[in-house]
């Protein structure tokens, strides 16, 4: 992982892994199959809790937060009412698991966007509604 010795050079407060499952979504075959230059469920897996395990040791080392971005897959049998969000996270329990905060963003009516903390150590469940704007976030415009 060339972070770490990037972190040494300057000074940074934040590290940003954008879609941090998709490099093992494009090697990733199926539940139990292995193709060549593929990995099944477990060994893919057990590559993401190393890489998990790296991110937590450079946040720990640098006294930085490590931001992660995620993909969200439908879940057919997720909603147990009409109208559910039937979109969960992908990269499941493993990843789950190794995340302090867990924030869950989704577009808001016109120009609104939502910000859902549902797993926090620190702050209780809840929603705020913000927009984004040239200057940055501002309230939203009701």
């Amino acid at each position: 992982m060339n972070a770490a010795s990037r972190l040494y050079e300057s000074e940074f407060s934040v590290l940003i892994v954008d879609s941090i499952m998709a490099p093992f979504r494009v090697d990733y075959s199926g539940r139990g199959e292995l193709c060549i230059f593929l990995l099944t469920l477990a060994e893919r897996q057990q590559v993401l809790g190393r890489t998990l395990s790296r991110l937590l040791k450079i946040s720990e080392q640098f006294n930085i937060a490590v931001f992660l971005t995620n993909q969200v897959m439908s879940d057919p049998g997720g909603g147990t009412f009409a109208g559910a969000d039937t979109r969960k996270p992908i990269g499941g329990n493993i990843l789950a698991h190794a995340s302090t905060t867990r924030l869950y963003l989704r577009k808001g009516k016109a120009e609104q966007r939502i910000c859902k903390i549902y797993d926090s150590p620190m702050l209780a469940e809840g929603e705020a509604v913000f927009q984004l704007a040239e200057g940055g976030i501002i309230d939203p415009n009701d």
